[in-house]
């Protein structure tokens, strides 16, 4: 398969930039798509970026808080899927910074894991160590 995953990384500064410059509209369609390719990693047919986003809206964030440690686990079942290592499980991390009103630093550090992440899998060190060999 040929897939590139560079498309999937975003720059962490942008993403806060758009945080605040749309007035929080931007993290929206950030959890729609940080969702959506987890969900494809995972073969995670269940889970539904759309219905995170709705649910999200509906109770006024507090669905996110939910979404903050699904997320998380989320990744952690990626990374174990795809045999990267080490496993970063941040989940009680992000949604402790959630919880006291910094979900701006949980999207950063969430989408700088998923940036490695998606560096790993596109270049094969999954180990620490350059393979050379897609797998």
């Amino acid at each position: 398969m040929n897939y590139s995953y560079q498309a999937n990384k975003k720059s962490v500064p942008m993403v806060i930039l758009l945080s605040f410059v749309t007035c929080g509209i931007y993290p929206l369609f950030w959890m729609y798509d940080v969702t959506r390719q987890l969900a494809e990693v995972n073969d995670d047919h269940t889970t539904n970026p759309g219905l995170v986003v709705l649910f999200s809206i509906i109770t006024c964030g507090i669905y996110t808080l939910y979404w903050w440690y699904k997320i998380g686990s989320m990744f952690v079942e990626s990374q174990s899927r795809e045999n990267v290592r080490p496993i970063v499980d941040n989940k009680i991390v992000l949604l402790l910074l959630s919880i006291f009103g910094f979900s701006i630093i949980s999207t950063g550090i969430l989408q700088a894991d998923l940036n490695r992440f998606w560096d790993k899998l596109e270049t094969g060190d999954r180990d620490g160590y350059s393979t050379g060999v897609d797998e």
